[in-house]
């Protein structure tokens, strides 16, 4: 399981900034495309999802979805994250950060096989909670 992790909201500069960020810091990075999931009415190699892993780090972008707003000042949302083993853990947690909060997208099963879900607490902090399939 992982603890919180950045991730970055772009508008149409996630591949950029990301393979930018990789340069200045090393690290294994993976970009997975609207495109390749089969998402219409944006860019088809806009940036679904990116991870820029190393020894000591994660981090995370995208390109805002298509027929999203892009939030100026909300790029960042934390991102927790583990296996099905850690469900009960991860659906805890996000129903507690749900509490007096709002939930953007209920936790339900995605298109690339995980559980998934993000809420924005009653502080204004979104949290995106990811619970992998085996």
């Amino acid at each position: 399981m992982s603890l919180p992790a950045p991730y970055i909201a772009f508008h149409g500069q996630a591949r950029e900034a990301m393979e930018f960020y990789r340069s200045v810091f090393g690290g294994d990075l993976t970009l997975s495309t609207y495109g390749e999931f089969g998402f219409e009415g944006g860019p088809a190699d806009g940036i679904m999802h990116s991870t820029l892993k190393g020894d000591n780090f994660e981090l995370m972008a995208s390109d805002t979805p298509p027929g999203a707003p892009h939030r100026e000042g909300g790029q960042i949302s934390l991102s927790l994250a583990g296996p099905k083993g850690d469900e009960e853990k991860l659906r805890g947690w996000f129903e507690q950060l749900a509490a007096d909060g709002s939930v953007n997208m209920p936790l339900e099963k995605q298109v690339w096989g995980d559980l998934y879900g993000d809420v924005t607490d009653r502080y204004g902090i979104t949290w995106m909670v990811d619970i992998g399939q085996e």
